[in-house]
């Protein structure tokens, strides 16, 4: 009786075992898409959203410095977008009269405008300038972009052969009702601050620590450019480096605990950021099928190969990226200054391969709550340009580019 009991136990016990290990095998074998394993994750401030805006050139910019403070031993702090907006608005409206209108006027900006402005006009805090007094608890700014252009074409196309007194007041007045008049005095933290002397005090960052970079063959590398595109509207500069270099040098940065402020096209059907939470470069390759394979793959219709090449139920080939690939891109108006992001980190897939992390400015909108994972294909091919600090970049480049 007792052996039969026993029996029945050890019975039992491998039984179970049994449907534990075939639930595992199930598990894994229905494991699709990519799986990430973090490898460096440098501290960041908690994800916010632009929402209906084209400000993401604002939220990424200061997402960067505060990571930066963070890096330094300051405090964190949560810095004001929409202050940087209205700055840049104004100054933007001032340009677009100078050269008569032939000027990209929207919303769109780019990182050395949030570094520009807080040199001119210091920074404050979200919490004393959050740039919502227009009737919404996010920021939706369609109405008061197209009162904007409205404004300053009704500026420019004005048949008097010269330009009023009050218009740029006028422009102050339109920002002022949607987003709020600047403040020119705050408490904070139990002292009192000026935009000013918040910046110097203490946010403590020296603006000029703070380069952009590119990679584009129709300059020489080594040298200052002005990257012509729409956002650039101030006409800054950046430095040219060959693409492997700009790689090296986000490279360099992360493993040394430097963030980096990104922009790049995000127009490219990899960037499956929302549903996949990832932004790759897929190869229409061929080498590693077998001949039935190949036969089947060419068979199909061009949408059809395309749907397949898109579903990402696991790690894809990607492209070998060029130099002339790059330029050809940007050539063609294939590559845009679309979006402005920041890489905080690496990963690598379960396949080995690293990827960048990255925060967006899109809220909690996917499954790792508002970060993605970017390939280096598709960094290397659709970045537009990066931000980094001076210390970030390797010494034998900073030499090539005396920095």
């Amino acid at each position: 009786m007792k052996l039969r009991i026993l029996f029945s136990i050890v019975f039992m016990v491998l039984a179970v075992h049994f449907v534990f290990a075939e639930d595992e095998n199930k598990k894994d074998k229905t494991v699709k898409g990519y799986v990430f394993e973090d490898e460096i994750v440098i501290p960041a401030t908690p994800i916010k959203d632009q929402y209906r805006t084209g400000t993401c050139w604002s939220f990424s910019g200061l997402s960067f410095l505060e990571s930066e403070m963070l890096r330094l031993g300051n405090h964190e702090v949560d810095l004001s977008e929409m202050f940087i907006v209205w700055h840049t608005y104004l100054a933007k409206a001032r340009k677009h009269v100078r050269v008569h209108g032939n000027l990209s006027f929207s919303a769109g900006g780019a990182f050395h405008d949030v570094t520009n402005m807080i040199s001119k006009f210091g920074i404050v805090p979200e919490s004393v300038y959050n740039g919502l007094k227009y009737g919404e608890e996010k920021h939706v700014h369609g109405e008061m972009d197209r009162v904007l252009l409205q404004h300053i074409d009704a500026v420019i196309e004005n048949k008097n052969r010269k330009l009023s007194t009050v218009w740029n007041e006028a422009m102050e007045a339109t920002l002022n009702s949607y987003l709020g008049e600047i403040p020119q005095k705050f408490e904070y933290e139990g002292k009192q601050f000026t935009p000013q002397s918040f910046a110097s005090d203490f946010v403590s960052l020296n603006m000029d620590d703070y380069v952009e970079i590119s990679s584009y063959t129709h300059h020489p590398f080594y040298s200052k450019f002005i990257l012509e595109v729409p956002d650039n509207w101030s006409w800054d500069e950046m430095y040219n480096v060959p693409i492997n270099e700009l790689e090296e040098i986000i490279d360099y940065s992360l493993k040394n605990s430097f963030t980096v402020a990104w922009a790049a096209d995000v127009s490219e059907k990899g960037f499956v950021t929302s549903n996949k939470g990832v932004a790759v470069l897929p190869a229409k390759l061929t080498k590693d099928m077998s001949d039935a394979e190949i036969a089947r793959w060419e068979s199909l219709s061009e949408k059809d190969k395309e749907k397949e090449l898109y579903q990402f139920e696991e790690p894809v080939p990607e492209m070998v990226v060029t130099q002339e690939m790059r330029q050809a891109a940007f050539d063609n108006y294939q590559t845009t200054d679309d979006h402005g992001m920041h890489i905080v980190g690496t990963a690598k897939d379960q396949e080995g391969r690293i990827f960048y992390k990255v925060k967006n400015s899109w809220g909690d909108y996917n499954k790792y709550k508002g970060y993605f994972y970017a390939s280096k294909p598709y960094v290397n091919y659709k970045t537009m340009c990066i931000m980094v600090h001076k210390d970030g970049i390797p010494k034998s480049i900073k030499e090539k580019l005396e920095l």
